[in-house]
């Protein structure tokens, strides 16, 4: 896995051994930044962040800060080494389950400009209720939220709007917004 774009691009990162953690493929982060357009100074909340892979290329290519959610502790091993090593700024990491994160950052009034949702495929519908509750208050009121699935899976997070739906390889990305 490299970063595709920004200050970073083509930099080599760490993935988290093991097969708990699927990380995006380089070709479906590259088309979801085309679709997301610039990220300058952007904060990015990167939810089930894996390896850090998609927060990382929003840093990359300009964003002021990024939040990484992430509970297993090779995926926190990954990342921890992935921001060394590419020396990037304005990064914290939250070593937890990514709904109960959510909602202490919903509790707290933070409020992001591009957050980022790639769980597991098989959790996103058990996941679905508890990302629609929360998603609204954290995401600012021009911004995006990427979630990537499973092909097959149409995700519906409502009340918010579905912007774009797009297949690449096994994943599906879909962008939804504010209204």
């Amino acid at each position: 896995m490299r970063i595709i774009a920004g200050t970073n691009k083509g930099a080599r990162i760490f993935a988290p051994k093991g097969h708990d953690t699927r990380p995006t493929s380089d070709r479906a982060r590259e088309a979801a930044f085309n679709l997301i357009g610039p990220v300058d100074g952007a904060t990015v909340l990167d939810l089930f962040a894996g390896s850090g892979a998609m927060g990382l290329e929003a840093l990359s290519r300009g964003a002021a800060s990024a939040v990484f959610v992430e509970s297993d502790r090779e995926a926190l091993r990954a990342i921890d080494r992935n921001l060394d090593k590419l020396r990037l700024t304005g990064a914290r990491v939250i070593p937890q389950e990514a709904l109960r994160a959510l909602a202490a950052e919903t509790a707290a009034g933070r409020r992001y400009d591009l957050v980022l949702v790639d769980p597991p495929y098989e959790m996103f519908s058990s996941l679905q209720t508890g990302l629609s509750r929360y998603l609204p208050a954290v995401l600012a009121d021009d911004g995006l939220v990427v979630v990537e699935t499973a092909q097959r899976e149409e995700p519906e997070l409502p009340p918010l709007h579905k912007r774009t739906t797009r297949r690449y390889g096994r994943a599906r990305i879909t962008i939804f917004e504010n209204l």
